[in-house]
């Protein structure tokens, strides 16, 4: 198969392309004007569109001879005004129709559902990089968490769960069991630094991040990497609890080293059986 990246933000996608091409398949990249950066794509086959030529993006996927598509990086969701929408966007958002008001996860199903409608199969990063997640529940660094940390964890999961049904956020940072902070629109990093400027005296709270109930996994697969580890210690957590077998570590060895130094615990748990 040859392979389409849509390249958002960050080192994610860079990785991407190179376990695409590292596994034989050829690539064809789309940077994303003003969220991707074009200068680490020059090893390969690429162009720059903004968000909005949706047209001229999906053309010249099809021109290049593209049949599957995967999406990684950071892209910030924008507003109508900002988009500028070319005329295929225009029509594409017609097919998407309410979904585009709705939650990001309603959007992304929708997504999917155009793309394939253009011929196109979406896969996901996850499935291009091996060992991108923890595959079984378990501490994979640090002090194993003590009883508060657990529950901690544990009133993460159950307000995660709770909130799934609406599609709001993949993150909640809770500490002494109270809940800081609920992602929203802002994203994980902004959350974490929110948190810690509500952090309570004593031990340190824990951040938990989850999948979303139905999640479409091949567009919005939950991600932790260095910097939410950096984030974390900045804002006095003590650990991160992340979804076995459903969370991207992006950079693994990285985040983990660096949470070992940071005296942070990372955990994968199984939302559905993990307890206090």
């Amino acid at each position: 198969m040859k392979l389409g990246l849509l390249a958002g933000g960050g080192p994610f996608p860079v990785r991407v392309a190179d376990a695409a091409v590292g596994s034989g398949h050829e690539i064809f990249i789309v940077c994303l004007k003003s969220f991707c950066e074009p200068a680490d794509y020059v090893r390969f086959p690429h162009t720059v569109e903004r968000l909005g030529a949706g047209g001229a993006i999906i053309q010249r996927l099809k021109d290049e001879g593209v049949s599957h598509i995967v999406l990684a990086g950071k892209v910030k969701r924008p507003s109508m005004l900002s988009l500028l929408p070319d005329v295929w966007m225009a029509k594409a958002m017609t097919r998407v129709g309410v979904a585009i008001l709705s939650g990001d996860d309603a959007l992304f199903k929708a997504v999917v559902r155009v793309l394939g409608e253009e011929g196109f199969e979406v896969v996901s990063p996850q499935s291009l990089i091996e060992d991108s997640t923890a595959a079984e529940a378990g501490l994979l660094v640090g002090a194993e968490p003590d009883a508060m940390a657990r529950t901690d964890i544990a009133r993460g999961i159950e307000a995660l769960r709770c909130l799934a049904p609406v599609d709001v956020g993949q993150a909640v940072v809770v500490q002494q069991g109270m809940v800081l902070g609920i992602e929203a629109v802002e994203g994980t990093d902004a959350l974490i630094a929110r948190a810690g400027d509500l952090r309570r005296d004593g031990p340190g709270g824990v951040l938990v991040k989850l999948s979303k109930t139905g999640q479409e996994m091949r567009i919005d697969a939950p991600v932790v990497g260095p910097m939410t580890v950096a984030g974390a210690k900045s804002a006095g957590l003590r650990g991160i609890a992340i979804e076995a077998g459903r969370t991207i570590l992006v950079e693994r060895a990285a985040t983990l080293e660096a949470a070992e130094t940071a005296g942070l615990f990372v955990m994968a748990v199984d939302p559905e059986r993990f307890t206090a």
